[in-house]
């Protein structure tokens, strides 16, 4: 399996995309404006859009996939927009509400429309085709918000003890928009991770702000880390959602912190493969 970084800033600026991840060629894992430098033929082939949240730099783009590859995808089934129960409730209140968006659940007709939305819960493990899994993991933010591990469909239902995994061998985990989270690092301490996407969003310097938003800056990430035990494999670790203007600052207490695993800034136009 191959992800590909469409977009990872924390917000907008030349050369910046807000978040959102292609898995293969047909799943969208949130759907910043990084959506946007997909080729058309390319914006046809998503079949699932799966959302971590309700907030604007994670879902933009999805309203304007719809319209876009609406005439392409006539006679096929929808995209499917998976969410919490509360993101869709946002998403169909705000958004695609006819007066900001239109409803492209109900469009270009109630029998055939581009979009469908379902719902998830915490837990969850979605089937996204091809072999592949998506867990919903729990995040915690300002408004409900989950991460996602995606994992091959035959991988074991039960978790398995971290100690001597083949980290290479294991998922690709996506913190979500998230503060401290004891249930995201218990969950990898039993699984085997590949690589982990975990924001952190402000640098040390405003970690008042990072507190109060439920965002991560490089102190937090080190307190989190210490909370994995001493035999968990050494990951890839990216940071993401990193303002724009602020990658130099916050990565260099990100090193700073001397963590036995590999730590680097995520960029637009990243793969990372796993099995």
């Amino acid at each position: 399996m191959k992800v590909r970084v469409l977009g990872c800033s924390g917000s907008i600026a030349q050369g910046s995309r807000t978040t959102s991840f292609l898995l293969d060629h047909d799943v969208l894992i949130d759907a910043g404006t990084g959506v946007g430098d997909l080729t058309l033929d390319e914006m046809a082939q998503v079949e699932h859009i799966l959302v971590s949240h309700s907030h604007l730099d994670h879902i933009l783009s999805i309203g304007l996939l719809a319209d876009s590859v609406l005439r392409r995808r006539r006679g096929k089934p929808p995209i499917r927009v998976h969410a919490l129960e509360p993101t869709m409730a946002a998403l169909r209140m705000h958004i695609f509400n006819g007066a900001i968006w239109p409803d492209f659940s109900r469009l270009p007709t109630v029998e055939e429309p581009v979009l469908e939305f379902r719902t998830f819960k915490v837990g969850h493990t979605l089937d996204v085709g091809h072999g592949r899994r998506v867990e919903a993991l729990p995040a915690r933010h300002t408004v409900p918000a989950v991460g996602f591990a995606v994992r091959r469909a035959n991988a074991s239902d039960v978790d398995t003890p971290a100690i001597n995994a083949d980290a290479a061998n294991g998922a690709w985990v996506f913190s979500g928009d998230t503060g401290p989270n004891d249930a995201l690092w218990a969950w990898i301490a039993k699984n085997p991770t590949a690589h982990l996407v975990v924001e952190t969003a402000f640098s040390d310097d405003e970690a008042y702000i990072a507190k109060l938003s439920q965002h991560l800056c490089p102190s937090m990430l080190a307190s989190e880390l210490a909370k994995l035990p001493a035999d968990v494999a050494p990951m890839n670790i990216h940071i993401t959602h990193i303002k724009p203007g602020e990658t130099d600052a916050v990565m260099r207490q990100v090193q700073a912190l001397g963590s036995r695993h590999t730590l680097r800034a995520l960029q637009a136009g990243d793969e990372m493969q796993f099995n």
